[in-house]
């Protein structure tokens, strides 16, 4: 016989589980705690399924009726009740609970545990925080590439538009996370494509011929200014021309002088995988000078304001421009131009071997393990004639 609210009302827990039927498939689950939940029991194709209402009185007994009879209703048609609740869940999670900002977050937290260099993830953040503010509270299935489109012009209209093409790069890795993870299935940031102002390509400032890199080699050889860290690590820029933060962030436990090599580890190179550089007798001078002046540091370029900090590659420009050189004519990162243009100009050296030594990817992973065993020697050889010339100027 069907059931009254009474009836539902008084049932009391037992030592054990046990179930009171209302008909029709639908039943109390009375749990030993007392709690009483309602199920259905049904059949779709062939294999019998349970489906969960909730918790009685949340529930209460006509509106578990009526979900019996919706459920009915979709068996009627041939859709299993089962799964149909759940692909409703989905939705109301899609809408709710996969926002825009909070997927994005999670993918600044994956690329986080993979090793992502903290500067880039910062900038990824502080773009991010440009789209959050117009939608990302938005379900991320919700949002259209117009919707997209608004911080874009927002921020092309200021004219900052690589700040707009970045952007739109990086809310478009945020889309194609979220269709991977099954939360999305299409990425808007593919139509707006050409629809930003495309910025002047500006290369980095770099002096590329012998006269006037000499010029510049004699102005860091004998400036006074700044501290220790700023002079040798200037130096050390104009020896080895690597990228400006692989330096500045190094730390003495990289460097083999003994042996002569200094290991940049893979967190801190542009491609993310270890790099080695030979040192030239007159880098590993400078190194041990430094050695000197840091004492117990850890850091080899500690800031004189902050010990347990390094120094910025702001400071490595200002002391440029108080050589008298322009942000138009010289930057800090413009020394690895400066080698690269002069090491190839001199024809002595294979062109592979100044990729190898530079850092830069090679075609393939065979490749760039070539590089790494087969131009070692070459690149030694190569860094020392290198220290040479500087040593002349």
């Amino acid at each position: 016989m069907p059931l009254t609210d009474i009836q539902v009302r008084q049932l009391k827990s037992r030592d054990k589980d046990y179930k009171t039927a209302d008909g029709g498939g639908l039943y109390v689950h009375v749990s030993k705690t007392g709690s009483k939940l309602w199920r259905l029991r049904y059949r779709f194709d062939g294999k019998e399924k349970l489906l969960a209402f909730g918790a009685y009185p949340a529930i209460s007994l006509a509106r578990a009726r009526e979900l019996r009879a919706d459920a009915k209703a979709l068996l009627a048609e041939g859709i299993d009740p089962g799964a149909h609740s759940k692909a409703e869940k989905q939705k109301h999670a899609a809408l709710t609970e996969h926002t825009f900002a909070k997927i994005a977050a999670e993918l600044i937290e994956k690329q986080r545990k993979e090793g992502k260099a903290e500067t880039t993830l910062k900038k990824k953040e502080w773009l991010l925080a440009m789209a959050n503010a117009d939608f990302g509270d938005r379900p991320i299935t919700a949002i259209s590439a117009a919707d997209i489109l608004v911080p874009l012009l927002k921020i092309q209209d200021a004219g900052n538009y690589e700040t707009a093409k970045r952007l739109r790069s990086t809310v478009g890795q945020v889309f194609r996370y979220a269709i991977a993870m099954a939360r999305a299935e299409n990425d808007p940031t593919y139509g707006l494509r050409g629809a930003l102002i495309s910025p002047k390509v500006s290369h980095m400032a770099a002096i590329t011929d012998w006269k006037g890199f000499s010029a510049l080699l004699r102005a860091i050889w004998t400036y006074e200014g700044g501290s220790p860290s700023t002079r040798a690590a200037l130096k050390l820029m104009a020896l080895l021309y690597t990228r400006p933060g692989e330096l500045r962030l190094a730390i003495w436990e990289e460097f083999d002088l003994e042996r002569a090599v200094w290991t940049i580890p893979a967190v801190r190179t542009k491609m993310r995988r270890e790099h080695q550089k030979p040192l030239p007798p007159l880098a590993v001078e400078i190194l041990k000078a430094q050695r000197a002046e840091t004492g117990s540091n850890y850091r080899v370029f500690p800031s004189s304001i902050a010990r347990d900090k390094p120094i910025s590659e702001n400071t490595l420009n200002q002391a440029l421009r108080r050589m008298g050189f322009d942000k138009h004519e010289h930057t800090s990162h413009g020394f690895r131009a400066s080698a690269s243009s002069l090491l190839n100009e001199s024809g002595r050296w294979n062109a592979d071997a100044i990729e190898a030594e530079l850092g830069h990817a090679g075609a393939d992973e065979v490749r760039r393990a070539y590089h790494r065993s087969r131009y070692w020697e070459e690149r030694v050889k190569m860094a020392n004639w290198w220290a040479g010339e500087i040593a002349k100027r």
